[in-house]
């Protein structure tokens, strides 16, 4: 059960991320529901599909547990290596900063990221589901947004202050994801064994 949950979970995240590529149909609903009540619909229906997405893949783990490949020890350092990037990208998206106006999308490059250690690291059928879906939806929501004109690109600032505040702040985030998030909430040790 918890696969189909997951399954039903992703398809629901996914498919309200999608519709925002759809211009057209964005705005009508806009129109329709408000600013305010369109933003109110598209997060309960996204916070909706986490909320299955977590369930889903929490139930999968305890009971359905179902491994495709078993990835080399190194793949689990590469991808502590790179959750360090995805979380500088993550943190970039609150600054003015030249890290966000170089990835022009640097929520979009942290979850490519984020899903790329994950996968590389993790060979089993319903990590390979979760972080591939999460991978093939950022490619496909850059490819979308490259393709805009309705969006303002973010301008670097004169200096570099923000930028090292938001590696500094990346790098302390990163840590506490690492030493207490991921052991605790998710039951794996991100450092050591």
């Amino acid at each position: 059960m918890g696969f189909l949950v997951l399954i039903a979970g992703l398809l629901v995240f996914i498919a309200t991320h999608v519709f925002v590529s759809m211009r057209g149909a964005r705005a009508a609903a806009m129109a329709r529901l408000g600013v305010v009540g369109y933003r109110i619909a598209f997060s309960v229906v996204s916070i909706a599909g986490l909320v299955l997405i977590v369930w889903g893949y929490g139930l999968y783990r305890a009971h359905e547990w179902i491994d495709v490949w078993f990835p080399p020890a190194f793949t689990r350092h590469i991808a502590v290596l790179l959750m360090l990037f995805s979380v500088i990208f993550m943190t970039a998206v609150f600054f003015q900063c030249h890290i966000k106006a170089r990835l022009k999308y640097p929520m979009l490059a942290s979850v490519k990221t984020w899903a790329l250690a994950h996968l590389i690291a993790n060979g089993d059928l319903g990590s390979i589901l979760m972080f591939g879906t999460f991978l093939g939806w950022a490619v496909f929501a850059r490819i979308s947004a490259k393709r805009r004109t309705d969006e303002v690109a973010a301008v670097a600032p004169s200096g570099y202050t923000n930028d090292a505040i938001v590696v500094l702040l990346g790098i302390v985030i990163y840590l506490a994801l690492g030493y207490v998030f991921h052991p605790v909430f998710i039951g794996v040790s991100v450092f050591g064994k």
